[in-house]
């Protein structure tokens, strides 16, 4: 029935437990996924769409590494939009509209086709134990199953709790139960626990809503994807829509918070602040008199439609009596109420760089577990949760990403150092190198690394290193190449740039931030040069960026590479932090409970200061 033992067991089908699945067995190892329904298996819990701010970055990070999100994605897309276009390609985040059905699918049928990967439907009920060692798992119906490393992607479902209104059920999603036992373990184990809540809105029928009275959202015009491999662009696309709350709506909805479990104290647990509840932004922000609703498609044939923005654990009837007060939904059907769900999560400064847990040897934990929130930051703890039980199991150094390496570095570094206390969320603003960490470049950060972890293919590396040396080529030939004033200066005038008076280097013309490739490309140098190159349109996007983001991008680089001289000062492992009496007390107790590998580690621990890194640095000979 089961292998006698496995490399790699890995608990919950999420997106979390597939990216971890997936990268274990693309390596090599042995892996079995056991989650408790096999048909949720890459489910969309909540909204059907990928990527987002700094979330895009995160998906094309995972495809770089050669991970499946962006490539699943890009399969069962229904929209593209690239965000934020009106800023600096920092910014740049890929966003998918998807198919929630096909997601799903396209998940579970390349699972299948990965070799390595057993699967299993059961409840996990406890791990088995010995010593320090994790060395398998107990099933709900009585099965010892033996690994050699077991990662834990159990989402919202350990002790679950699902609240709408007054009514509180059981359970890890809608329909399906809770899972019980392994946070008990945990905890006589020695590990911290505690309790978050996240939400979802109601799902309505589409055929109910009257979209004229609506603000179209279409797709871009150019949909571009994900995946830096050959998955498909998309040629049509369907529209989201927006509507608004109204200052009645509002009031219809406060008529229901004396039964809300979030005001009434039956809900324990931390919500995302990013995120919040209708009733959560009407309580918070009772000056607005409206909030913007979107209105999105559940795929390319339901007629299931998803209301983001109306997220809520109100009692069903206030949701469908303020709901039908909204623009466009006067005769909305609903095909489920909006619910809050309370589910136990682990503090990670309990775990390594690694995701490996500090307590238990060859235990990873990844997701929501974790305390995140999102599907893209559960696929990166995954596919990382995967690649490292995979080097355990190996003997071989943990894979860890450096925070001006990728979002996924910083996402993970955050954790770790900092822990969280709600839903963490990712946003460019917690990257302090978000100029060297942009969605165009995630494939030159990161497919060599995913080459030599045996995860990216070598039509992977190949691609990319081609797409490279045509960027890096073109962007010399700006600097080498001259242009006169008669050529360069009605093209300025077009733009109300200043005229060049001399003849001089293409870059330095680029670089102007009026002047676009566009503009460079009527250029009869450069047209002549473009048609011998043959570019594609992201090599020709890398360039431009390189040209007029050099200082930025140098900048950021040598900062990086200061912090760096910090990062190779290991502290020793079990270091004993109260002999340094130099140390404040709050960096005694901060620094002994996260046991930081690494001094640049140490320095972003919050309660430690600058002069308690000097004494470390000192005591430890630097």
């Amino acid at each position: 029935m089961f292998l006698d033992t496995y490399d790699v067991i890995v608990v919950g089908g999420g997106h979390a437990g597939a990216e971890a699945a997936a990268a274990a067995a693309q390596m090599g190892s042995s892996t079995l996924l056991i989650t408790m329904q096999l048909q949720a298996i890459g489910q969309m819990s909540c909204n059907p769409a990928m990527g987002g701010i700094a979330k895009g970055q995160i998906v094309r990070e995972i495809d770089a590494l050669g991970g499946y999100s962006g490539i699943v994605s890009d399969h069962s897309a229904i929209q593209f939009k690239m965000l934020n276009l009106s800023k600096g390609p920092a910014m740049w985040s890929p966003r998918t509209q998807n198919d929630r059905m096909r997601f799903a699918e396209t998940w579970r049928l390349m699972l299948e086709k990965t070799p390595n990967v057993d699967f299993y439907q059961d409840m996990v009920s406890g791990l088995l134990i010995e010593k320090d060692r994790v060395v398998g798992v107990k099933t709900s119906l009585g099965i010892d199953i033996k690994a050699r490393s077991v990662v834990l992607t159990n989402g919202t479902f350990l002790n679950g709790m699902i609240h709408i209104g007054l009514r509180q059920l059981g359970g890890g999603r809608a329909g399906e139960k809770a899972a019980t036992g392994i946070t008990e373990q945990l905890v006589d184990l020695g590990f911290e626990s505690g309790r978050m809540k996240t939400g979802t809105p109601p799902r309505v029928d589409g055929r109910s809503l009257d979209y004229s009275v609506m603000i179209p959202q279409p797709g871009d015009a150019l949909p571009g994807k994900f995946s830096y491999t050959n998955t498909p662009i998309l040629t049509r696309q369907l529209d989201c829509h927006m509507t608004h709350t109204s200052a009645l709506v509002h009031e219809l909805l406060q008529e229901g918070f004396d039964r809300s479990p979030m005001f009434n104290g039956r809900i324990q647990g931390l919500g995302p602040r990013y995120c919040p509840s209708i009733e959560d932004k009407i309580n918070r922000f009772a000056d607005k008199q409206s909030h913007q609703l979107f209105v999105e498609p559940e795929g390319w044939d339901t007629v299931e439609v998803y209301v983001n923005g109306f997220s809520t654990s109100l009692p069903e009837d206030v949701q469908f009596k303020a709901l039908r007060q909204v623009k466009g939904f006067e005769k909305v059907k609903f095909f489920r109420p909006g619910y809050a769900i309370e589910y136990d999560y682990f503090p990670p400064t309990q775990l390594k760089t690694t995701l490996e847990t500090k307590l238990v040897n060859g235990l990873f934990f990844a997701g929501q577990i974790n305390g995140t929130t999102g599907y893209e930051e559960a696929a990166a703890q995954g596919l990382m949760a995967g690649i490292n039980a995979h080097l355990y199991v190996a003997e071989r150094p943990g894979f860890v990403l450096k925070r001006d390496e990728a979002y996924i570095g910083v996402l993970i570094d955050d954790l770790i150092t900092k822990g969280t206390e709600e839903p963490y969320r990712m946003f460019t603003s917690r990257a302090e190198y978000r100029t060297l960490l942009r969605q165009d470049n995630a494939d030159f950060r990161l497919t060599p690394m995913g080459y030599a972890l045996g995860l990216a293919s070598e039509d992977r590396l190949r691609a990319m290193e081609n797409k490279k040396q045509q960027s890096d080529d073109l962007v010399r030939f700006f600097e080498t190449t001259s242009v006169s004033p008669e050529v360069i200066n009605p093209l300025l005038e077009e733009v109300d740039s200043a005229p060049v008076k001399q003849s001089g280097k293409l870059f330095k013309v680029f670089s102007r931030p009026d002047v676009t490739m566009e503009h460079m490309l009527r250029v009869p140098e450069v047209e002549a040069y473009i048609h011998e190159l043959n570019p594609d349109k992201e090599v020709l996007e890398q360039a431009e960026i390189q040209v007029k983001y050099q200082g930025y991008i140098e900048k950021e680089k040598n900062n990086a590479d200061k912090l760096h001289r910090l990062e190779y000062v290991k502290i020793p492992q079990g270091f004993d932090y109260s002999s340094l009496k130099s140390l404040s007390i709050e960096a005694r107790q901060k620094l002994h409970k996260i046991a930081p590998e690494t001094i640049a580690q140490a320095s972003r621990i919050s309660g430690v200061s600058p002069s308690d890194v000097s004494v470390l640095l000192v005591h430890l000979g630097r």
